[in-house]
């Protein structure tokens, strides 16, 4: 896939995307686990088709030690017994948030799965950062940023 538009190389967008990148900080230091937070970011990338997103925040997980596993079953976690409860509850809620444009919702049932497990602290960060990885989808969605050459660590 050729790329459509570079993010970094036009001024309007470096500029919008490094006012994304500061503003996800606040998720990376809130305490929303960080393993969680990785889940996140991957299953919404898997469902807004982000290729470079999935390819980046896979690789990110396994260089922080995630099971070969685990990432394998992110697409599958609906019925795969490798996550947490806490994490199904968290993996739900992305679901969920990110097919809303598709006419779905928030279900009762997740949002007391969420409570259950999350503070509000947490909950916050974990609303924050679906919110944030639709919208990193998005970018690159649209500018057909190719995926498969991320190093991890590599964007900041």
């Amino acid at each position: 896939m050729e790329p459509r538009f570079d993010l970094y190389g036009n001024k309007v967008t470096a500029s919008f995307v490094k006012r994304m990148s500061m503003a996800a900080k606040v998720i990376d230091d809130s305490p929303l686990s960080p393993v969680t937070h990785e889940l996140v970011k991957i299953r919404a990338s898997q469902i807004n088709g982000c290729s470079f997103c999935v390819d980046m925040h896979t690789k990110d997980a396994a260089h922080a030690g995630e099971s070969s596993v685990r990432l394998h079953l992110v697409a599958a976690w609906h019925e795969a017994d490798v996550f947490t409860e806490a994490e199904r509850a968290a993996l739900a809620l992305t679901e969920e948030t990110t097919r809303v444009a598709d006419g779905g919702k928030v279900t009762d049932e997740t949002w007391q799965q969420v409570r259950k497990h999350y503070d509000d602290d947490q909950i916050a960060a974990l609303i924050a950062a679906i919110a944030m990885i639709n919208a990193w989808n998005r970018l690159n969605a649209v500018a057909h940023t190719p995926a498969g050459h991320y190093v991890p660590g590599s964007l900041g």
